[in-house]
């Protein structure tokens, strides 16, 4: 396979192309929650995505074997999709996303305690400013919709760990592969959750079945999140993460755009506080990162001259 050159332009116009598509899948999953469990709606997605991109994965010949990372970021994706789309079920999608996108901060804290990673104090500071947002648009979200206002953070927290494994994961396989058996464990876990969840009387997990229309909806959402995650993966190809990441926020612009057209919902005041402190704790890592990356560049630059 030949290397895909760098181009952070074409990266930049996939990345908010992708950004756009994303939150779709958000708003195909709550007007299923009408009439299906959040467990059948997101191990439905799972396997639709799976048989979407097997004949990919055998045409490019990026077969590899199944190991425990796919098996555990797998069900870290499920239980993460199945926690955000219970809180869709209750919540607006600007307002579930907008607690959600304390994500990037919290995968920031992980990998500096599990890889490693530096964690100076300006990066600190600007995460727990994040998480200080994250609480002030939880706190109005929590009175009206209750614990489901929770279910974000679970989401977040959840993908972040998911992050962290296919960070190293990435450099081991190929990208549809990757994405495949991720697909594929997540699709068979939550199908036992469901299963367990369904005899239990457990309502996030009672065994649903799909109408017709509901089929159509649940294959375009496993449709989407094939084209959204290889189109990421293609942007990081072509331009640097740091370039990339801030990128991420533009979801909450065609998140609030669809909400307001497609159920009426816009987010209030203290909302739109809380996403603006959280977006820019976000993009003030980024930047950081991005700074020490090219001062550790101009080091080693050196240290080569000399």
């Amino acid at each position: 396979m030949k290397p895909i050159p760098n181009t952070p332009q074409a990266g930049i116009a996939i990345m908010a192309a992708a950004m756009v598509v994303a939150p779709f899948m958000d708003m195909f999953a709550k007007l299923l929650t009408d009439t299906m469990s959040a467990g059948a709606i997101a191990a439905g997605r799972f396997a639709a995505q799976s048989v979407i991109l097997l004949p990919f994965v055998l045409l490019t010949r990026q077969w590899c074997r199944p190991a425990l990372a796919h098996l555990l970021a797998g069900m870290l994706l499920g239980i993460a999709l199945l926690a955000i789309i219970e809180a869709l079920k209750y919540m607006p999608i600007a307002n579930a996303l907008a607690i959600f996108f304390v994500e990037p901060l919290i995968l920031t804290l992980m990998s500096a305690y599990i890889l490693g990673e530096g964690l100076g104090w300006r990066r600190l500071l600007a995460v727990l400013g994040g998480l200080a947002g994250a609480l002030i648009v939880i706190r109005p979200n929590w009175e009206a919709f209750g614990p489901a206002a929770i279910y974000p953070l679970i989401t977040a927290f959840c993908f972040a760990s998911y992050m962290l494994i296919t960070r190293v994961m990435t450099q081991r396989g190929e990208r549809i592969a990757l994405q495949f058996w991720i697909g594929v464990f997540a699709a068979l876990g939550l199908t036992v959750a469901v299963a367990l969840g369904d005899r239990l009387a457990v309502p996030a997990l009672a065994l649903t079945w799909p109408s017709g229309d509901d089929l159509g909806l649940v294959v375009t959402i496993g449709l989407l999140a094939a084209i959204s995650h290889q189109m990421i993966a293609h942007a990081l190809a072509r331009a640097e993460a740091g370039v990339l990441a801030p990128l991420q926020y533009l979801e909450i612009i065609s998140a609030v755009m669809i909400g307001w057209f497609a159920f009426g919902d816009f987010p209030d005041r203290l909302t739109w506080i809380g996403t603006a402190i959280i977006v820019g704790a976000g993009v003030y890592v980024f930047h950081r990162e991005r700074q020490l990356a090219r001062a550790a560049r101009s080091v080693a630059r050196g240290d080569a001259r000399g």
